[in-house]
């Protein structure tokens, strides 16, 4: 596993075929992130943290679909002193058992730190198509940045952009979307037109 990666996942390794997955950002896609001059910030406690209206429904759906449901993160406040671990890890345990995720990658660095794990770098991606077996070709990464589009691409999914109008560029993604409960049912149409390869 990449140095400084993490997860919280059922014990049991998933066996089978390829399965398709959502790899979800966290927060702009799964819990509100105001915006501090143009750009989104993070819930300090789970006290402040505000599911966005709309994911919980979404993601029932997903999953009932087919998908796993897989966030990767990038919360750099712990590498700047802004948190820590611990109470990043309270707000995706909180998440975890709201949403039903099947599993929870972290990366808490910045960019300093030139980690592999850390989008627009595919780490987290990878690590958690390995553990799950999962077929990036057939999954997508939905993300409210350019990080995470071009982390997706670069792991060979799917992407989506949810787009708050950020101060910051725009990437080009496959889909864009103002929310995951407005892509979720496209995205369930997708699963149904067949099983993933593999």
């Amino acid at each position: 596993m990449v140095a400084g990666m993490s997860q919280t996942a059922p014990s049991e390794r998933p066996t089978g075929s390829a399965r398709r997955a959502l790899f979800l950002d966290r927060d702009g896609v799964l819990n509100v992130a105001p915006q501090v001059d143009g750009l989104p910030t993070s819930p300090a406690t789970v006290a402040a943290m505000e599911i966005i209206p709309g994911v919980e429904e979404a993601c029932a759906r997903l999953k009932a679909a087919g998908f796993l449901l897989v966030m990767v993160t990038n919360q750099p406040d712990i590498a700047n002193a802004k948190t820590t671990r611990s109470k990043v890890d309270a707000i995706n345990r909180a998440l975890q058992a709201r949403l039903g995720l099947d599993a929870i990658y972290v990366c808490p660095h910045n960019d300093r730190d030139n980690c592999e794990c850390r989008k627009p770098k595919p780490g987290l991606l990878l690590t958690a198509a390995r553990r799950w077996n999962i077929d990036l070709a057939a999954s997508y990464m939905i993300g409210d940045r350019w990080r995470d589009v071009e982390a997706g691409r670069a792991a060979g999914c799917r992407t989506v952009f949810v787009d708050h109008g950020y101060r910051e560029r725009r990437p080009q993604a496959d889909i864009i979307t103002t929310s995951l409960a407005a892509v979720a049912p496209m995205l369930v149409a997708d699963v149904r037109r067949g099983p993933a390869a593999g």
